[in-house]
């Protein structure tokens, strides 16, 4: 009999999760259920081409031209999944109930709220799906004040594309620079620099104590360095925490996130997660990612795990941006006590290493992308790497991946 291969979520970690379990068991019968009424589409030019008004989120399919109807996958739109009885094997979803014998949870995250600001409120966005943009984009006229709250990789996506529109923007964050999380101090006044040649201003250290409705219908909104500003439209993008409320009435364990181990196996047999909705967890190692890459690549290993395979998935971070003439790209983790490096490859382009003890540990790239590639490698095989020829632009990235032997 054809194994029944469940998965839910829509995203990436969903999309490659299906298409792998298809590959690997090609007689399984995979259905992929999503709440949104699209096929499975690339969310990251929601902040980018989908608000320029130069793409559309049904043009950038995850599957591919074609999409699923030419990889002999079940899709199932507008579902919403309400329950998992795992005794019975059974997913109830709005659209009755699905049979499982291994099923992929690929439930990604949800837009952490301001109080004050909640989802769906007039003028207030949050910027999660197609329909969040085609919202967004219809309240962003030029000459309109725009307020974005968080200083992320969307919010300053968003920031970008808006600028492009003609849009006034002010930026309000509550670290001390842009991409704290991500950025080195150097890297983002970088970043800073570009957007406020765009006209863009930023409240740093800053944070929303009280908002209101004008009688205009306005946004009036307080912050704690005293300053007030009036806004046509505002934009929260504070990050997002795991959807993990399917797992949870499940009774499979979670902890910020469903908790998972190599083989993206949760505490109940024949269930797997992958994605932004998961914690990988193993000896003394604890991680939650929220990127692109990694929902691809753990999505990917779940499925094929779904379909029989036991494989192990080893996350290395990773992210990219686009801003105005800026591509970003971040690989590895921040670390503390390291040593920084700028490598300048043109006047547009740098790469900032932190290196610890001679191994790389996290890098940022600005217009730097063949390089990057081989940065991957020297993070992934953890070579020890020399200060001054990492710095040093004649020679080549590649040329200290072959040079050195990797580290013990």
């Amino acid at each position: 009999m054809a194994r029944k291969i469940i998965v839910v979520g829509g995203g990436p970690a969903g999309v490659f999760a299906a298409l792998e379990a298809k590959r690997v068991d090609p007689a399984a019968v995979v259905t992929l259920v999503s709440e949104e009424r699209f096929e499975p589409y690339e969310r990251p030019p929601l902040s980018k081409a989908v608000l320029l008004g130069t793409a559309k989120a049904e043009d950038t399919l995850i599957a591919g031209p074609g999409g699923f109807a030419q990889r002999g996958i079940a899709l199932k739109l507008g579902t919403r999944c309400v329950a998992i009885d795992p005794d019975a094997r059974i997913v109830n979803t709005t659209d009755g109930s699905l049979p499982y014998d291994s099923l992929v949870l690929a439930t990604g995250s949800r837009m952490r709220e301001l109080p004050d600001l909640p989802f769906g409120g007039q003028n207030v966005h949050y910027l999660r799906t197609a329909d969040d943009a085609i919202r967004f984009k219809s309240e962003l006229s030029p000459g309109s004040h725009l307020l974005i709250i968080g200083a992320g990789l969307i919010g300053l996506e968003a920031a970008a594309s808006a600028a492009a529109l003609g849009v006034r923007i002010t930026v309000i964050e509550a670290a001390s620079s842009l991409m704290a999380r991500t950025c080195d101090r150097l890297t983002a006044a970088r970043i800073a620099a570009e957007h406020e040649k765009h006209g863009i201003n930023f409240e740093l250290s800053t944070s929303v104590i009280r908002s209101s409705k004008q009688p205009d219908g306005t946004l009036l909104v307080e912050t704690s360095n005293g300053k007030t500003f009036s806004a046509q439209a505002i934009l929260v993008a504070i990050g997002v925490k795991p959807d993990d409320t399917l797992a949870v009435t499940a009774s499979i364990a979670v902890d910020d996130g469903i908790l998972v181990d190599a083989e993206c196996r949760t505490s109940i047999p024949n269930i797997f997660a992958a994605g932004d909705a998961t914690r990988l967890v193993g000896p003394g190692f604890s991680e939650r990612q929220e990127n692109w890459r990694h929902a691809q690549d753990q999505g990917a290993v779940a499925g094929r795990n779904a379909a029989g395979a036991a494989e192990k998935y080893v996350p290395l971070p990773s992210y990219w941006s686009e801003q105005y003439d800026l591509y970003i790209q971040g690989i590895g983790r921040p670390a503390q006590n390291v040593q920084n490096v700028i490598r300048t490859i043109s006047e547009s382009g740098a790469i900032s290493f932190e290196v610890k003890d001679g191994i790389i540990e996290h890098a940022i790239g600005i217009n730097a992308q063949r390089d990057m590639a081989a940065v991957r490698r020297l993070i992934e095989r953890r070579v020890k790497v020399d200060l001054t020829a990492l710095k040093d632009t004649k020679r080549p990235l590649n040329a200290l991946l072959k040079a050195a032997a990797p580290a013990s």
